[in-house]
């Protein structure tokens, strides 16, 4: 069975809107739209590569698919290196508005409920599912106890408000640490794994 791994910017305070555009998601009033940016150094950009070039496909909800898939096939030269993971590899996404076949290659819609269809993606082979923004979905992914791993960038900043992966929901939820590190700039690199009763 391979891993669902969900990979997030999140500031210390566990925002996680917007952190690579002034404009990516300005829901609710968002106006911090960037934040990540000044915190994204060698180290960041060397954990993010690995990170896609290590997962067997993509599991993405709607939003941040349409997101992605209106950028990534025209991305500029220099971004190649993530355009290619991104483009060719499989991507699955989570949808109740959309419907098949999507423009952008690779790319399949899932059907039935989200949590069987995960489990069911999940029971295949290939490498580990990476799933990337995707609020809503992470939410669903949560309590449904199918996430393996959370691989987050804590950047040094509060920001105050804005959409969190962990609602207040008065569930506990230990997590296990299995890496960190720091980067120059202060931001942590940290993988967690729900810890199983």
């Amino acid at each position: 069975m391979r891993k669902l791994v969900v990979q997030e910017w999140m500031s210390l305070d566990g925002v996680v809107q917007a952190p690579g555009a002034p404009d990516e998601d300005t829901s609710g009033g968002f106006a911090h739209g960037a934040w990540s940016l000044p915190y994204f150094d060698q180290a960041a950009q060397e954990w993010v590569m690995r990170n896609l070039s290590d997962a067997g496909g993509f599991l993405l909800g709607r939003r941040t698919f349409e997101v992605f898939a209106s950028y990534w096939p025209n991305a500029s030269e220099e971004e190649q290196v993530i355009a290619e993971p991104m483009n060719t590899k499989p991507k699955d996404v989570a949808s109740t508005t959309l419907t098949g076949p999507l423009e952008w290659e690779n790319s399949t819609v899932l059907e039935g409920e989200v949590d069987q269809a995960v489990a069911a993606l999940k029971a295949e082979g290939g490498g580990d599912l990476l799933v990337i923004g995707s609020t809503k979905l992470v939410h669903t992914l949560i309590d449904h106890d199918l996430v393996d791993e959370f691989r987050l960038m804590i950047d040094p900043l509060v920001l105050g408000g804005g959409k969190r992966i962990f609602r207040d929901d008065a569930q506990k939820r230990p997590l296990r640490l299995i890496d960190a590190t720091v980067t120059d700039r202060g931001a942590i690199l940290a993988t967690y794994a729900p810890e199983k009763d």
